[in-house]
């Protein structure tokens, strides 16, 4: 599915980006700090001073499980847009998500209302949204980050807690690295 090379690739990009802002590699990263360093601007709806407040209304409340967060490009700047209906640990990994496709140079995804209904459509990269699912997830637990969880025999709840995602996305970050059944061959193998 994804380019060769790119799971590490995403690693390291993580791991950089620690760097770049002293954190060890097994830290928590906040995601509205690194949007701040990446100079991208974090809106909620509600402070977008020209929204109509039906529109805010829908958004928020009748229509908040249909969207997370939208990026607006232009050119070299970008705004993201975040559902702030959503719990703070979905609002971290929406916003991850985003960024990620701001590092990877994503094209942004084209919108389209329809003429007659009003109804909005968008265009949808498979690739790009696994590239950047992928990249989130690193950014918000890095490999070098499960690891220490496990070592530190925190509960999934802890971890959780600790570096502000859902219980949902830890334990899919656990599978698809394989941390879990590299610990357990690991413990076999020096018994």
């Amino acid at each position: 599915m994804f380019r060769r090379g790119f799971k590490s690739w995403a690693e390291q990009t993580s791991e950089r980006i620690r760097l770049k802002s002293k954190l060890p590699s097994t830290a928590p990263l906040n995601p509205m700090k690194l949007a701040d360093q990446l100079s991208v601007s974090v809106l909620s709806p509600a402070e977008l001073p020209t929204l109509d407040p039906n529109v805010l209304r829908r958004l928020l409340n009748d229509h908040s499980e249909s969207w997370s967060a939208v990026t607006v490009s232009q050119g070299r700047s970008h705004l993201i847009i975040v559902n702030s209906s959503h719990a703070p640990t979905r609002l971290n990994s929406s916003l991850a998500h985003e960024l990620a496709h701001i590092i990877l140079g994503h094209e942004p995804a084209m919108m389209f209302m329809t003429p007659a209904s009003g109804a909005s459509l968008r265009t949808y990269n498979e690739e790009q949204e696994e590239e950047a699912n992928w990249l989130a997830g690193a950014l918000l637990l890095p490999r070098d980050a499960l690891l220490s969880i496990r070592h530190r025999g925190l509960s999934d709840e802890q971890a959780a807690t600790e570096y502000g995602v859902s219980p949902a996305m830890l334990r899919y970050r656990f599978n698809v690295t394989g941390v879990d059944v590299q610990l357990r061959r690991g413990r076999r193998f020096h018994r």
